[in-house]
């Protein structure tokens, strides 16, 4: 082990699939996903078009200023940037050593222990699962109203959201490759319309100048602080995930640190300049008035402005758009770790198997689209509104799963933040690791800081009143997942401990299977 620049790597098990020794393929079937399909630009905008820019500048932002009150949101989002950069200090290395469509939980379990890995594994695909189910809500009820205004055709809500969960199924099955092309022409053009309403808001301001009072260190004050920072740091969601396809790119020990840390640099400036061009061209004394009374329509009225009624048109296609390339996003993030908990006996062996032509995971791939169309199936004959009212779509299933999804990954961040330390402390990291490891430690403490938050603000963050039952019961579903994790892994170390041994292993977890199979042939 070393202690000097660099952590030592665990040598035989943290390999990608070019180290699997010829076993990818195992009893007939693909047992690993396939390598060098990703290089930087596709993984990066892979992870980018989970956090769903446009749908970020047009509903977070206005709630932020107009419910929570906070002005003050592009230095928030720099903030968070700093936060997230001291997480990623320790997240980046431990990709280095670990490539695992796992990632979260195969880091818990590598830093924290197989039972920890276990819990970890539950909440990761609870949250995931969420966060995607709940933008079909969103897509579903501004697919309506586009139907309405272009072409005067009632639509209700979930046969949109119905049809988008098929169309995103089949892409699941299909390579990555392909998958991140399709993201990539949406994630590129959506970004580079925000940007040209970006340079029209400066150009043209509104009644108050050219202001910076949006960067002043006192607008960040009032009951909402907490709120606010549970709603910005959702938006930054998908950074993350890049370890999760370590295994199908190339050069994983580079390419996955690097697309990281560029995704959050990219989204704390991207998201800074975005807020700020909103209160400058609402006018930062009235943004939170303005924004409290026109909602995720503030941005297209301000943009019409501007840039005239086309240009407003077109953002509304690309914010639907946006939003399809985030499902598709979390997505393959679920189909992986369903697939990385497959082969590992987490889940039945069939959903570690991947399809022979794609090479994609297609039973997590499946799992996930069946719990997308039953969930949606379930709130579409729950809504007794008219066509056109957001109630059910918007304000239940996205805000409930969003938020649901979001406290899962900031509890999954925290734990592996601490992780990292343990993973590397017990490999014999000296003094001149140190600063990764107090990075790794303020950055766990700051996301734990910032799930009390959430937890305690559940009720403004899904808007359901002081004193409602959701404000436990939706925190409950991920204390469930992880409850139920831990103990489904100490029944695994009693059971099963050679099943509990392999978790967070990846590749590792077959080779030793196949070894133990023929270690009993010779017996």
């Amino acid at each position: 082990m070393s202690t000097g620049s660099s952590f030592s790597s665990d040598t035989g098990t943290t390999r990608g699939t070019a180290d699997t020794g010829g076993i990818n393929t195992y009893k007939g079937e693909e047992r690993a996903l396939r390598a060098n399909r990703l290089g930087t630009p596709g993984l990066l905008l892979s992870v980018v078009a989970a956090s769903a820019p446009l749908m970020v500048v047009a509903g977070v932002m206005p709630t932020v200023f107009g419910v929570m009150g906070i002005v003050g949101q592009p230095l928030l989002y720099i903030i968070l940037g700093v936060v997230l950069m001291l997480f990623g200090v320790g997240y980046a290395e431990m990709s280095r050593h670990v490539h695992n469509a796992g990632a979260f939980y195969a880091y818990i379990a590598r830093g924290l222990g197989p039972t920890a890995g276990a819990g970890a594994s539950l909440v990761a695909l609870v949250a995931y699962s969420a966060m995607q189910v709940g933008i079909y809500g969103i897509l579903g009820f501004e697919v309506s109203g586009i139907f309405a205004t272009y072409l005067d055709i009632e639509l209700v809500w979930w046969i949109p959201a119905l049809v988008a969960a098929a169309v995103v199924g089949v892409l699941g099955w299909l390579k990555i490759d392909l998958n991140a092309k399709v993201l990539g022409v949406l994630l590129v053009i959506e970004c580079a319309l925000v940007v040209i309403f970006d340079i029209a808001a400066v150009s043209k301001p509104g009644p108050e100048g050219l202001s910076l009072h949006a960067f002043n260190p006192e607008t960040l004050t009032g009951a909402g602080l907490g709120t606010a920072l549970c709603f910005c740091i959702a938006a930054f969601v998908g950074f993350e995930q890049a370890p999760v396809y370590a295994e199908e790119t190339s050069r994983p020990q580079i390419v996955v640190s690097r697309v990281m840390f560029l995704a959050v640099g990219y989204a704390a400036l991207f998201l800074a300049i975005s807020s700020w061009a909103l209160t400058v061209a609402a006018g930062p004394g009235s943004i939170a008035d303005t924004s409290l009374k026109e909602g995720p329509g503030m941005l297209f009225g301000l943009t019409e402005e501007r840039l005239g009624s086309t240009f407003t048109d077109i953002l509304h296609i690309l914010f639907v758009t946006g939003m399809f390339a985030a499902l598709l996003s979390f997505h393959n993030v679920v189909a992986r770790y369903a697939f990385a908990m497959g082969r590992e006996g987490l889940l039945p062996a069939r959903f570690g198997r991947t399809n022979r032509a794609s090479g994609a995971p297609g039973t997590g791939s499946l799992l996930q689209t069946v719990v997308s169309v039953v969930i949606v199936l379930v709130f579409a004959l729950t809504d007794d509104n008219p066509v056109g009212d957001p109630t059910a779509p918007v304000l239940r299933l996205f805000t409930w799963m969003g938020n649901v999804g979001a406290l899962g990954v900031i509890l999954l961040m925290a734990a592996a933040s601490f992780a990292v330390i343990a993973f590397f402390v017990k490999r014999g990291a000296g003094r001149a690791q140190a600063p990764r490891l107090v990075a790794s430690a303020l950055a766990g403490l700051a996301l734990l800081t910032i799930a009390v938050f959430t937890v305690r603000d559940f009720d403004v963050l899904v808007g359901s009143g002081p004193g409602s039952a959701l404000n436990w019961l939706l925190p409950g579903v991920i204390i469930l997942a992880l409850v139920g994790g831990l103990v489904y892994g100490a029944v695994l170390r009693s059971v099963k401990p050679e099943v509990h041994a392999r978790i967070g292993l990846g590749n590792e977890a077959f080779r030793l299977e196949k070894a133990a199979e023929s270690e009993s042939v010779r017996r």
